[in-house]
């Protein structure tokens, strides 16, 4: 994350929204009945789709509820997470990272959930079996 902001899509000036990317299917149907897809969509999905992450809908919903944006250095360090956590034959991981936590299922690199802070302190992560500490 570059000084803690989000990643910024050439000069619009908006951050990329990976929440867009779970309605991947929905969003596509409609684009296919515009006949048209937007740049924030198409460049959402690319960033996800090269770190070969994927976000449950559960995951995406959390990360809107909580105001939470990844940067693309946040993606890239949760794909590389998610690397070391495959790597060591891990089923579900915690991913702690200065912001957030999310909880992971490597061996098909997807996000399950997403903790923010606050909600880390009060509550207790269960079914998990590695963490990897950004």
């Amino acid at each position: 994350m570059a000084d803690g902001q989000a990643i910024r899509a050439g000069s619009l000036q908006q951050p990329v929204n990976l929440i867009e990317i779970a309605g991947r299917s929905k969003t596509k149907a409609k684009a296919a009945k515009a006949g048209e897809t937007s740049f924030k969509q198409m460049f959402s999905e690319e960033m996800a789709h090269d770190r070969n992450v994927t976000f449950s809908r559960h995951a995406q919903e959390r990360l809107y509820s909580r105001g939470l944006e990844l940067s693309e250095k946040n993606l890239d360090d949760l794909a590389g997470a998610i690397d070391r956590a495959q790597t060591k034959g891990s089923k579900e991981t915690l991913v702690l990272t200065d912001d957030a936590a999310f909880v992971v299922a490597p061996q098909n690199r997807t996000v399950v959930t997403v903790f923010d802070r606050e909600n880390l302190r009060d509550g207790v992560v269960t079914s998990i079996d590695s963490a990897v500490i950004l």
